[in-house]
């Protein structure tokens, strides 16, 4: 009932503006009605309109620095940002230590890539400005732009200094360390954190993150475990716990875990779909679709829970239900290459085999070096008795993947049902050096027992041969 009361106002408001444009009436709105209205054009895209009720509201209001950003988010939006840069500029000769006008000018110079700019201007702003943590933070992304990952390390661990809490500052810093090879050697770093105070659930949570990110899960769980005794109603702990439990098979504890997020944070698309995966992975089909479904209900566009769906469905050997939700997460994340190959899969299972040769394709561009791309598509031309199109597919999969043992393996069943028995002799010896222990996928093939004699004696004579 507010809301709509809200938007009633907002629409009369919009109403007298366009009533005044048009006829010139006599109206005065005050700055935090411009404002209003400047803010309701630049949501509706309708940017002219924005800009002229933002040059109306700047000759009514010359200083106002309220007024001034807004003007230089629509020119941005309208990509005239080097014209934002310049207001902005105007204003800062007359107020030149506004914290708004610096961080927003640093904000503008990092989207034009910018970067040494942004940091000035971020420097500059620090004077002035309360939350410090969220403009180092802003630092250490304008470095990592640079991909000076020390630089940005350093203003991340200023900003998780000043506020143990800021998330992105702490998932920004473990990326960076990561990427300079750092990361290993960093827990010392958080450690100290929990020296100083050993009942801080945020210094818990933190090395919680580390170990996380090193994959080390069990000492990740430890920690969490820690944060979560110190406060109950931790939730990012809680949700975080839950993912390295995923990590580990712990399905059922991961579950409990995301639960206890839910009881504490409430309904959430991001929840709802871990709640969904847990419940997908333990088997539990239904009950993993009720929770995706809820996710997308929260937000249509959380292509993950589409995702979901059609992969519970799948697991179901549900494939025309199954594609309708797969395709439906594609068409939000058109670059993700798991739901290519998981619409080309189904495709398959339903015997459409031009859709799942296009969506095949269009993973193996997306990635060329996912081997199961490759193994996958040339399975379908396989099972059609096409030998010669699946050892085609399987040749251009081998130069972007030279090292991968499977593949070389696949050819030789390819190349003996195409009755190529010396290629496939060659084949098998180089995939014996790349990985000897492999073999045994083969007679996965050729449950035939005279074939299976003959490749075994070919993998014997190698053995006895590197002896």
């Amino acid at each position: 009932m507010a809301e709509e009361h809200k938007r009633k106002e907002e629409r009369e408001l919009i109403r007298k503006f366009e009533a005044f444009l048009k006829n010139r009436e006599n109206h005065f709105f005050d700055e935090e009605a411009m404002i209003q209205i400047i803010c309701y054009y630049s949501v509706h895209d309708k940017l002219n309109q924005a800009l002229k009720a933002a040059n109306i509201a700047l000759g009514q209001f010359p200083y106002s620095i309220d007024v001034t950003i807004e003007k230089s988010d629509v020119l941005v939006k309208m990509e005239k940002s080097d014209e934002a840069i310049d207001l902005l500029d105007e204003t800062l000769n007359i107020q030149p230590n506004d914290p708004e006008l610096l961080l927003q000018k640093g904000a503008i110079h990092c989207l034009l890539s910018e970067f040494e700019e942004a940091i000035e201007a971020y420097a500059n702003a620090l004077m002035n400005v309360e939350e410090k943590d969220e403009v180092y933070f802003s630092m250490g992304m304008a470095y990592q732009g640079m991909a000076k990952y020390k630089e940005a390390a350093e203003q991340y661990k200023l900003a998780i200094e000043i506020n143990m809490l800021n998330e992105n500052a702490l998932y920004e810093l473990a990326y960076c360390l990561d990427v300079s090879g750092e990361l290993e050697s960093s827990l010392s770093y958080y450690q100290k954190f929990i020296d100083q105070d050993p009942y801080s659930e945020y210094a818990w949570y933190n090395l919680g993150i580390v170990y996380n990110k090193l994959s080390r899960f069990d000492e990740a769980i430890d920690a969490y475990e820690y944060a979560t005794a110190i406060d109950e109603e931790f939730s990012s702990a809680w949700f975080n716990m839950g993912n390295a439990l995923m990590n580990l098979g712990k399905y059922d504890q991961a579950l409990a875990a995301y639960l206890k997020t839910y009881d504490q944070e409430g309904a959430s698309p991001e929840t709802y779909c871990h709640i969904g995966a847990a419940y997908e992975k333990l088997l539990q089909h239904e009950l993993a679709i009720k929770y995706y479904q809820k996710a997308t209900k929260l937000d249509q566009l959380y292509h993950e829970a589409w995702y979901g769906v059609g992969v519970c469905l799948a697991l179901q050997e549900k494939w025309y239900e199954a594609i309708h939700f797969l395709n439906k997460a594609l068409k939000i994340d058109a670059e993700n290459v798991l739901y290519w190959k998981a619409v080309a899969d189904a495709e398959y299972k339903t015997g459409n085999l031009v859709s799942s040769i296009e969506a095949y394709r269009e993973a193996s561009e997306m990635d060329s070096e996912d081997a199961k791309v490759w193994l996958d598509w040339s399975m379908v031309y396989y099972e059609q008795g096409n030998y010669e199109e699946a050892i085609a597919v399987l040749e251009r999969g081998l130069d972007e993947c030279p090292d991968n043992a499977e593949m070389y393996y696949r050819g030789v069943v390819y190349l003996i049902g195409s009755g190529s028995y010396k290629n496939a002799i060659n084949r098998l010896e180089t995939a014996l050096i790349l990985d000897f222990d492999a073999h045994e996928v083969l007679f996965d093939f050729f449950p035939n027992l005279p074939t299976q004699k003959a490749l075994y004696r070919i993998i014997d004579q190698f053995r006895q041969d590197k002896k």
